[in-house]
């Protein structure tokens, strides 16, 4: 299997500050591609943003993480800031699924929104039933707007909106957007949820906002830096309190850093998340 540096996956003049603050923390943790026995990619639609990347561990996996990127759904954020993720999950015994879908945007990675983006992390979720894993324990790992959709997804089996073949078990949000309302309110990625929905965030949207499915019947982790300037810590915190208050499984996991300490698979931040895994499978 080919591993490069994690530095070449950062594509400085595109990510802007997330590449920049990426490249300053935990540059050497490896990324490998998937290309192991069953592994690699594999699309789930036409459109060249529906794909996603499986990476395998050795021996029987402990179970799926779906892990979904971030970048408030923006068209120039893309997966390969999941796949030092994915190598590091892989490597401590799940299989990891690293999915694509369409973004906020034209050009590559255009075409998202509502609903486009959440038909793709639906269909990317529901993908893995012909992917030959065992699906009986299902991880959304999102971050910041990718946190949203990891939440989102658990929710998604409601009301006949989404088909939810393959059902999420559990949620662990790193940094996430989980209430849209609030997050437009802020001035969150200048406007990026009102960008998301086509308008501003309101009651109207609750099939799309993690905070208005409060509460979830799958328990939720949220993983936030205390110093996150990005997504502030309130939008974990506030959820986690609404969540607990309504009778679901919610908690909070503060830690040490900003928005982007949470994605270094080097960092203390990223063995919390490891050891909320041990207590899953």
């Amino acid at each position: 299997m080919a591993f490069v540096h994690r530095r070449m996956l950062l594509r400085l003049p595109a990510l802007g500050v997330v590449g920049l603050a990426l490249a300053s923390c935990g540059q050497d943790a490896p990324v490998r591609e998937p290309d192991g026995p069953g592994e690699g990619r594999f699309d789930y639609g036409a459109d060249p943003s529906q794909y996603g990347e499986l990476y395998l561990p050795q021996g029987t996996p402990r179970g799926v993480v779906v892990v979904i990127h971030g970048g408030f759904w923006k068209a120039e954020y893309d997966l390969s800031l999941g796949q030092p993720l994915a190598t590091a999950l892989a490597a401590q015994g799940w299989a990891a699924w690293n999915i694509e879908y369409r973004r906020v945007g034209s050009g590559g990675g255009g075409g998202g929104g509502a609903p486009e983006t959440f038909d793709d992390v639906s269909a990317a979720i529901d993908a893995l039933a012909g992917l030959g894993v065992d699906t009986s324990t299902v991880v959304t790992l999102g971050h910041s707007a990718g946190g949203h959709l990891a939440a989102w997804a658990a929710s998604r089996g409601r009301d006949g909106a989404w088909p939810d073949l393959v059902p999420v078990t559990h949620v662990i949000s790193q940094a996430g957007v989980l209430d849209l309302v609030a997050s437009e309110r802020d001035g969150l990625g200048g406007g990026a949820a009102a960008a998301l929905l086509g308008h501003a965030p309101g009651p109207e949207d609750a099939a799309y906002d993690p905070m208005q499915q409060v509460p979830l019947d799958q328990p939720v982790w949220c993983v936030h830096g205390k110093a996150d300037t990005i997504v502030p810590i309130g939008q974990s915190g506030t959820y986690v309190s609404a969540a607990t208050a309504a009778g679901a499984q919610a908690e909070l996991v503060a830690v040490e850093g900003d928005h982007f300490v949470v994605i270094d698979p080097l960092s203390p931040a990223w063995t919390e998340v490891l050891e909320i895994l041990d207590g899953i499978g």
